[in-house]
């Protein structure tokens, strides 16, 4: 029995490891695979004397590069080797392992930890030794500069090709198909093409182009893989319609790496109704208003609205300024309209995270065993999730065991109402009710605020120029002397007065007479108006 179990602890238990690059002839009954397993097999029981055994199972690749470790097979044979059943693995050769330096160095290191060798039926090698994992270095060093070489001849050869207008490969878009090596037209599909183009010159925008295409049920092609999946077949969505928007192949070109080379397909558009559609497409950009900046805020991730929609962080700008806010998926995406989506669809972020981390590090709902900073990322680490509605936040809970939770407190009700999208303007309140509660009207307004520019530009004259006086002004202007001293009184306005005349808070009644020659003492000048000073 001893010296059983010694033979025992003797065997080497020996894995195969086949790949090919392509799957061209592996329908074969004898194919590359087959012929690499069995010489790698038959190396095996040449050394059973060293105990070497063959293990059962199989790990082929078939049609996977060598550039790449994203392979079933070889991460079967890996984690194989990590559960320790594995003691060598066996190859044909090296480069069926991987043409990668930089893997092959990852792959070493992996079996060094877990005591694995391998062998090349090929090429004899000892990774245990300093010299052979030398030699296996130079050997791959070979193997990726050939596969470098051939990317860059493949490279060339597409570039060659492109410039000659000859379709290379890949999917056609929408609209053709390949026949006896030739790109030819689908009509049925030319004409939805055409109809995508038209409807966008007529609707203006492109989320509103998806809603109605998807409301006429005119969808993506259908493409059936050899793997029996199939792909496509959906609504378009905002990307893919801007890229067939864009795509010159309509119209007979073709664009590579920003160069446009006249292609061989027929064309399916007419050049007028495409660079149309590219005027529009280009003016909508120059005014789009959501930025492409990185940007996060505190709830990212967390937020739903009451219809179970997550709600996406998104920014727009008006005037200089960025606002920012959490929005529906389906309506940010152009997937649904405003009626399919939560009682309250569209959120200012500041104005939540603000009220949601005061709320949720509240002592009153939070009682920490330990102390540290309260930061934004340990307000996220107590949120499970919060839902918008109607008239409140919902603020669901972690359950932590390091934070001691009241009972009853897994959930925190916020009320909430979302302002207003146009605040209403703080009109200045009169003394007597003489004067309505309205704001003043917008031509007044401007009238006012172009006379308080005039005459503050006129002010400045006189004070940098001692030569020029109101006369001269009035001459050149061709207006009167006493219009000229009016408009001059209005820079002598209280700042309050004229940060609300140009602001348009004035109340109705109060224009460019009422301001002229008012007294020159702040006070005063509320009182003539009848205005509580502010």
């Amino acid at each position: 029995m001893r010296a059983g179990k010694a033979v025992a602890r003797e065997l080497v238990r020996c894995g195969i490891y086949t790949r090919v690059s392509t799957d061209n002839g592996l329908d074969q009954e004898f194919n590359s695979l087959d012929a690499q397993y069995e010489a790698s097999s038959a190396y095996i029981k040449s050394q059973a004397h060293a105990g070497w055994v063959q293990v059962k199972t199989r790990y082929d690749d078939g049609g996977f590069s060598g550039g790449s470790t994203d392979r079933p097979a070889l991460q079967s044979l890996l984690e194989d080797i990590r559960a320790r059943k594995i003691d060598v693995i066996v190859v044909y050769k090296v480069d069926r392992l991987t043409r990668s330096l930089a893997d092959f160095a990852k792959l070493v290191e992996l079996f060094d930890a877990h005591r694995v060798s391998f062998v090349s039926v090929t090429q004899q090698f000892n990774t245990t030794t300093s010299m052979g994992r030398l030699t296996l270095n130079v050997l791959l060093s070979f193997a990726q500069f050939e596969r470098e070489v051939t990317s860059e001849r493949i490279r060339d050869k597409v570039a060659a090709s492109k410039k000659k207008g000859i379709w290379v490969g890949g999917p056609l878009p929408l609209g053709y198909v390949m026949e006896n090596g030739k790109v030819a037209v689908v009509p049925e599909e030319a004409e939805r093409v055409r109809h995508i183009f038209g409807r966008y010159l007529e609707l203006g925008s492109a989320r509103a182009l998806m809603r109605d295409l998807k409301d006429r049920n005119i969808v993506s092609r259908q493409r059936h893989l050899k793997t029996g999946a199939i792909r496509g077949g959906v609504p378009f969505g905002c990307g893919a319609l801007f890229h067939l928007l864009r795509n010159r192949f309509y119209i007979g070109e073709v664009n590579y790496k920003g160069q446009i080379y006249p292609g061989e397909q027929p064309p399916i558009l007419d050049r007028d109704l495409f660079e149309r559609v590219q005027t529009m497409l280009s003016v909508q950009r120059s005014h789009q208003t959501r930025t492409r900046t990185s940007f996060s805020h505190l709830l990212t991730g967390l937020m739903f609205d009451d219809a179970g929609h997550r709600m996406a962080p998104t920014q727009a700008q008006k005037k200089g300024r960025h606002y920012s806010y959490y929005v529906s998926r389906p309506l940010l995406f152009g997937n649904a309209a405003k009626a399919d989506v939560g009682s309250v669809s569209r959120v200012p972020a500041p104005d939540i995270d603000d009220q949601v981390r005061e709320v949720v590090l509240n002592p009153k709902h939070r009682q920490l065993k330990a102390t540290g900073l309260i930061d934004n990322a340990f307000a996220r680490s107590l949120i499970e999730r919060i839902e918008v509605q109607q008239n409140r936040l919902v603020v669901q809970l972690k359950q932590d065991p390091d934070i001691t939770i009241e009972e009853n407190d897994s959930t925190i009700v916020i009320p909430w109402i979302k302002p207003p999208s146009k605040r209403a303007r703080s009109i200045l309140r009169p003394t007597s009710a003489k004067l309505p509660l309205r704001p003043m009207k917008l031509e007044r307004r401007a009238t006012l605020v172009a006379a308080i520019a005039r005459g503050r530009r006129w002010l400045d004259e006189l004070i940098a120029d001692s030569t020029t006086d109101a006369q001269a002004i009035a001459k050149r202007e061709r207006c009167s002397l006493r219009h000229v001293n009016m408009t001059l009184s209005l820079t002598f306005l209280s700042p309050a007065l004229t940060k609300a005349a140009v602001e348009g808070r004035l109340p109705r009644g109060i224009g460019l007479e009422q301001l002229r020659e008012l007294p020159l003492e702040w006070d005063r000048q509320f009182e003539s108006l009848g205005l509580s000073p502010m």
